[in-house]
């Protein structure tokens, strides 16, 4: 927490996420700055074009988006929906992948808003990958106990365990 629960957006410390081919974004928690451990939220700035995260769904975490500025596309499950500035948009855990993408012309500026657990399941069906941590501190992954992140081979429970 940064000694007060208020912190102003342009005050947010911006990072750069992606891979720079599809993915980029300036990328701020708030969260930790305000001392909320039961609600994240986060500050996303994507140029036009790209997009901040693969398409996803997270079994154990609800989000939800608040969009500042700008506009694109909210990839829900089968359907696409455009965005706007002033949209409220769901992603309800357990629900469809989903997926924010800029197809503006300007940078597309929205807030991340999610619950936060020790524990969460993504699964990524573009690229069939899961991702999985557990024992996880205020939402950051750099604490966890346990992640991986890769595709799984379906296997019997006790598969390999005659040993």
């Amino acid at each position: 927490m940064t000694g007060k629960p208020i912190v102003n957006i342009d005050e947010v410390p911006l990072m750069d996420r992606g891979n720079g081919q599809k993915f980029a974004a300036k990328w701020g928690r708030v969260s930790p700055l305000v001392g909320t451990t039961g609600l994240g939220c986060a500050v996303h700035v994507v140029p036009p074009g790209k997009r901040a995260f693969p398409f996803h769904r997270h079994h154990v975490a609800d989000e939800m988006f608040f969009v500042l500025s700008g506009s694109g596309e909210y990839r829900y499950g089968e359907q696409t929906y455009p965005l706007r500035a002033g949209d409220f948009v769901g992603a309800p855990a357990g629900g469809d992948a989903h997926q924010i993408i800029n197809t503006g012309a300007e940078d597309l500026r929205y807030l991340g808003f999610s619950t936060i657990g020790s524990v969460d399941v993504v699964d990524y069906p573009d690229s069939g990958k899961v991702g999985v941590a557990a024992g996880v501190k205020n939402a950051d992954f750099k604490t966890a106990t346990y992640v991986a992140m890769g595709r799984i081979q379906r296997a019997d429970y006790f598969d390999g365990e005659d040993k």
